[in-house]
């Protein structure tokens, strides 16, 4: 059983209890870091998004049902108080809590459904190496993504093209991708970056960022790059497990190798997981 399907009973089954991310990794064993990769590659949404759309789904279904106090609801959903349920509500659904108690129906509501159904099949997957990288620095285009978004990485990366020739102080050839950690709710950074010697002639408009001494797995992908999801999924919801490694809490790294043609998509990356000293 995977990490995500785990996560999904823990869900459901404690969905009317206070949930975090941090909760929901420690009754999974693993860290709320690994969870949110895991979750996120394997269903493309958050954690939380999940948690928050299961839980206005269910608040939705008890309105049509006829449920009398808002407010209840809204405090059994994780709302402080009417006005914040309700604005989640709308956001969701695109109608109040009081639409759909008068129409007395969930009919053309978006519900988030629990995800069921077998696992698919986790690609055979083994590191090529483990690598140990002193402190790396970046400059670079950093823009702010989430696992329901992750079709913008190819734009971002467009965006930035034109602009690699042209950062000084250049420490490697090949631009270098950053998936920075992640938050309580499941949101990080994608930097479309160069790495570089020192920051000091750094043009202005790039984000900046140093990257801590880590250590690594390497994992090698040769084919075409729009299959990297499924290489991440099973990282984290089985390679880390079943080698009995740790992942840490640390930004995760895309190298291109040198045959990657940027126009094709193929031509091959490394993807490097970082590694807790207990690894």
């Amino acid at each position: 059983m995977s990490l995500t399907i785990r996560a999904l009973w823990v869900i459901d089954r404690n969905l009317a209890r206070d949930l975090t991310l941090a909760e929901v990794a420690r009754s999974c064993g693993v860290s709320r870091h690994h969870l949110a990769h895991a979750f996120g590659e394997a269903t493309g949404c958050s954690v939380m998004t999940y948690v928050r759309g299961r839980r206005l789904s269910e608040a939705a279904r008890a309105l049509a049902a006829g449920a009398s106090s808002i407010l209840d609801l809204a405090l059994e959903s994780g709302y402080a108080s009417h006005e914040a349920f309700t604005r989640a509500f709308r956001a969701r659904f695109d109608a109040s809590p009081e639409q759909v108690r008068q129409r007395a129906s969930t009919d053309g509501l978006a519900m988030v459904e629990p995800i069921r159904g077998a696992e698919a099949p986790a690609p055979a997957i083994s590191p090529s190496r483990f690598e140990t990288a002193g402190d790396i620095l970046t400059v670079g285009l950093r823009s702010p993504c989430g696992f329901d978004d992750l079709e913008a990485i190819p734009t971002h990366w467009r965006r930035f093209g034109p602009s690699f020739a042209g950062i000084p102080d250049k420490a490697d050839p090949i631009p270098l991708g950053v998936m920075t950690a992640i938050d309580e709710d499941g949101a990080f950074d994608y930097v479309c970056a160069a790495q570089v010697t020192g920051f000091g002639q750094a043009p202005a408009e790039f984000s900046r960022l140093r990257i801590p001494a880590q250590a690594y797995a390497v994992f090698a992908h040769t084919g075409h790059v729009s299959g990297l999801r499924r290489i991440y999924a099973a990282i984290w919801n089985h390679w880390l497990r079943d080698s009995g490694r740790t992942a840490a809490d640390a930004p995760s790294l895309e190298r291109h190798h040198p045959t990657f043609d940027p126009r094709t998509g193929l031509g091959g990356l490394d993807v490097w997981i970082p590694l807790s000293a207990e690894a």
